[in-house]
């Protein structure tokens, strides 16, 4: 039986702490939308699926056609119900495991992607320098245990099973882009 995998990138939220004009995610970061550098990490990481899950902000001119776009109403919730409309469509359609990553981190590269993706872990997650960063990537037996609300993703997953986490060493930066200040560091 082949092992199915989807690579999930969030980019539902809101962005509360962007203090720039328009939202974050289609601010310009070297001369694309900041949400396009993980759109195009994480499709070309080669798995079965690219799943985008939208919320605050219409990223439809942004987003592959070839993606399946998941729209989260109660993005405003926090992170934990976009994560479960991914799951939710993950079960759905059959896949084995998510790699999950972040749409506003741009220097995540398509390596990094692969590297975690590459493992035969159930859990198993990107350390940049040490530090543990999205993509992570979650085997089917642990969806359960995903949060169902607030706003937190795989980061209370990461916790509670520490026995089960496989640690990938990838090159790049992890840096969510959250401000002005931040997207100016990119630029």
């Amino acid at each position: 039986m082949q092992v199915t995998r989807a690579a999930v990138v969030l980019a539902a939220g809101g962005g509360s702490r962007w203090d720039g004009d328009g939202h974050k995610l289609l601010a310009e970061v070297n001369g694309r939308p900041l949400v396009a550098h993980a759109l195009i990490a994480a499709s070309a990481s080669g798995l079965d699926e690219l799943i985008v899950v939208t919320g605050a902000v219409d990223l439809e001119s942004v987003i592959p056609t070839s993606a399946t776009v998941l729209h989260n109403e109660r993005w405003a919730d926090g992170q934990a119900g976009s994560l479960r409309l991914a799951v939710t469509h993950a079960t759905r359609v059959g896949h084995d495991s998510l790699l999950v990553g972040l749409a506003d981190s741009p220097g995540v590269p398509a390596e990094a992607w692969r590297a975690v993706a590459a493992t035969d872990e159930m859990l198993a997650v990107a350390t940049f320098n040490g530090q543990r960063r999205p993509p992570t990537l979650i085997g089917r037996d642990l969806w359960d245990e995903l949060p169902y609300t607030g706003d937190e993703g795989a980061r209370s997953l990461l916790s509670r099973r520490s026995d089960l986490v496989t640690e990938v060493p990838c090159e790049g930066d992890p840096a969510d882009v959250d401000t002005m200040e931040d997207l100016r560091r990119w630029n």
